[in-house]
């Protein structure tokens, strides 16, 4: 399977994002990719402020859209995350759409990013966002995939239900920053593919020096023994990496991980 993954620079024209990630989906596609990754967040700004300005409900411009570049592309796409409105309440969703633009999956970020790190970095999703109650694992032509969303991936119970459910691949629309980025972003997408034994890739947006959160970048896909397969830097940039998930029973056919777990002895 190719896996392509587009670190967009988001702006706040909700047009000009659904414009940019076509223009990505079109130029992996014409490289052979058969799935594709937006970043969280990637029709508009991430912040607290805009959330409510920009949500939408299912079936509205931005699903819309995906629906169509799916199909017009012959691509699985994880449309990264946007905010969704469901009656009286927004959460930070991801929908999946299969090569005929047809919905197979939605993901709401479950645990959400509330964070105090003083004089460094504040951010409450909380005070917007409803969390997902849901473990999201779908199925394509190559096999079981999971999602995520950024903050999730700090919480390796998801990570390993999603692996016991049958997950080759776990992606992760995500908007790490400055702060904890350079220290803990490499670091957990490694460990929850060596953990899992699965393949690893997380899709962020490209930096911007005028946003009010500046994301980090580094885009990457980490092999289930943990070697990172490819990465970005901060700019702009669009990946393309094959995946062969014959590896995932490989390694763990010589490191039996999964199959050696005592969940009676670690019962949370």
């Amino acid at each position: 399977m190719k896996l392509g993954m587009i670190q967009m620079q988001v702006c706040a024209d909700k047009d000009e994002n659904l414009r940019r990630a076509k223009a990505g989906v079109e130029r992996l596609a014409a490289q052979g990719a058969d799935l594709v990754v937006l970043p969280e967040m990637f029709c508009c700004p991430y912040e607290t402020a805009a959330f409510p300005m920009y949500a939408e409900s299912f079936g509205e411009t931005v699903t819309e859209t995906l629906s169509t570049i799916a199909r017009e592309y012959n691509v699985i796409l994880v449309g990264g995350s946007m905010p969704e409105r469901e009656h009286e309440r927004l959460y930070n969703t991801s929908f999946v759409f299969d090569r005929a633009g047809t919905l197979i999956a939605r993901h709401r970020k479950a645990h959400l990013f509330d964070i105090n790190l003083p004089g460094r970095q504040v951010f409450c999703e909380s005070d917007t966002f409803t969390a997902g109650e849901d473990i999201t694992v779908f199925d394509t032509e190559f096999g079981k995939i999971g999602l995520c969303i950024c903050f999730d991936i700090r919480f390796p119970e998801l990570s390993r239900k999603m692996a016991l459910l049958g997950a080759q691949l776990i992606v992760c629309p995500a908007a790490f920053n400055r702060t904890t980025g350079p220290v803990h972003w490499e670091l957990l997408c490694r460990a929850r593919a060596v953990d899992n034994q699965v393949f690893f890739a997380a899709v962020s947006p490209a930096a911007d020096e005028s946003a009010s959160y500046v994301a980090y970048g580094h885009s990457l896909a980490v092999s289930p023994w943990g070697d990172v397969l490819v990465q970005a830097e901060e700019k702009p940039t669009e990946l393309l990496v094959e995946l062969d998930f014959a590896q995932n029973n490989e390694i763990r056919a010589s490191l039996p991980l999964l199959t050696g777990l005592r969940p009676e002895l670690y019962q949370l």
